[in-house]
């Protein structure tokens, strides 16, 4: 797919449903008295009068990609299981729970600390907690948490994690994180089976499945090579997994996928659960994957953006902008500026974006604003302490990053 064609689908991309209002937050973290107050003041500014760089979130859009996801995966045996490591948002995994979500994802142990301090109980951990003081947090987090699940792929983890519960009082749910690819997990077939045979017997501990996330399944370009390499590299987990249940196991949990794959995993036996993340956003990297019908993922829309400040036009088709790399990263592919197909942008500067171009649809000046599409969603959230969510361009809400930083 060209990036012409990337840019002319965003110029042209359409809000979706309207839905009821929300003023949030109740809190919000590290911020002075005067600056809750500025935030309070953003409702109902228009998103181009917003202090820059700004993480604008149509709120249209956003609720256009929950309710798609339901849709579809409504006429499978499948649930999501939406990733908050993408959106790091208390409100936004609401949202989703209330779309009728199986539950939330956490890649990080402070990650589900914050998200259940701000009312969020359905957690599953993808991701081990290894040493004394992150167990020891994690039985904390379980005595609080009844439905906290925590991910395990090595044998001596699972038997730190059995004393730390039996130390804590509490009985800790675990699934086993069984690999696909090289990332993480257990390999798949005798080892992993007998690490969840081992779960089972031990006293302190609860078997409840396992995890199989191909993320290098997500970003392969084009649907049929995506759809036919996906289920191929799922048959291992899918043996693995039905010898767990053949044994007597417990094996509830079969959980996986993600926004590229979402419409893939659904054909897998057994599988009860996607771990749906970057769909609520979308990205540059997601746009260039391709779908069912073109090499544009159409599948959901394009409702995370950063708002950006045209600083410096002296130079002829060129450009600087306040958005650099710490407002945008460095992940590929670039930026895209919404409504100019023309523009070629990078964040290579720390503080400052360059455009390149050729043609324009207008001449800009200094204090103009722009809007883009970011490269990789997960990243960009994170640098960023609000989302200003909008509805018809007006600011209806502003919500923090409530796990912002959270990397532990």
């Amino acid at each position: 797919m060209s990036r012409s064609s990337r840019r002319d689908f965003l110029t042209s991309a359409a809000a979706g449903t309207t839905a009821a209002t929300f003023w949030i937050p109740k809190k919000v973290y590290g911020y002075s008295r005067a600056h809750v107050t500025d935030l309070k003041a953003s409702r109902g500014v228009s998103k181009w009068d917003l202090d820059t760089p700004a993480l604008v979130l149509d709120l249209d859009k956003l609720e256009q990609n929950i309710a798609a996801m339901r849709g579809y995966l409504a006429g499978t045996k499948v649930g999501a299981r939406p990733h908050a490591k993408t959106h790091k948002s208390a409100d936004i995994a609401k949202l989703q729970l209330a779309a009728g979500a199986v539950g939330i994802c956490t890649a990080k142990l402070s990650e589900a600390e914050t998200l259940f301090a701000e009312g969020i109980q359905k957690i599953c951990m993808t991701t081990a907690n290894l040493g004394k003081a992150k167990i020891q947090r994690a039985m904390n987090l379980r005595k609080k948490n009844r439905e906290f699940i925590q991910a395990v792929d090595y044998e001596p983890n699972a038997r730190d994690l059995s004393d730390a519960a039996k130390a804590a009082g509490v009985t800790a749910d675990v699934v086993v994180d069984v690999a696909v690819g090289t990332r993480s997990g257990i390999p798949a077939g005798d080892q992993a089976l007998a690490l969840a045979q081992l779960i089972d017997k031990l006293p302190n501990l609860r078997f409840r499945g396992m995890l199989a996330y191909d993320g290098g399944a997500q970003h392969i370009k084009g649907y049929k090579a995506r759809h036919d390499q996906s289920l191929a590299r799922s048959q291992d987990a899918l043996k693995t997994f039905e010898r767990m249940k053949a044994s007597g196991l417990n094996a509830e949990i079969f959980s996986g996928g993600g926004t590229g794959t979402y419409n893939i995993m659904t054909k897998v036996p057994g599988y009860t659960d996607v771990q749906v993340g970057s769909y609520v956003f979308m990205d540059t990297q997601y746009l260039e994957i391709g779908n069912e019908k073109g090499d544009i993922f159409t599948d959901f829309a394009p409702s995370l953006t950063v708002m950006t400040t045209v600083v410096n036009t002296y130079f002829p088709k060129r450009m600087t902008t306040d958005a650099g790399t710490k407002a945008l990263t460095l992940n590929k592919p670039d930026p895209i500026v919404i409504g100019e197909p023309g523009f070629r942008y990078t964040a290579g500067s720390d503080e400052f974006g360059s455009i390149q171009f050729d043609t324009a649809n207008k001449t800009y000046k200094v204090g103009d604003k722009l809007e883009l599409i970011n490269p990789h969603c997960d990243p960009v959230v994170n640098l960023y302490d609000v989302f200003y969510g909008v509805r018809n361009d007006k600011v209806e809400a502003v919500w923090p990053v409530t796990a912002r930083g959270k990397s532990q």
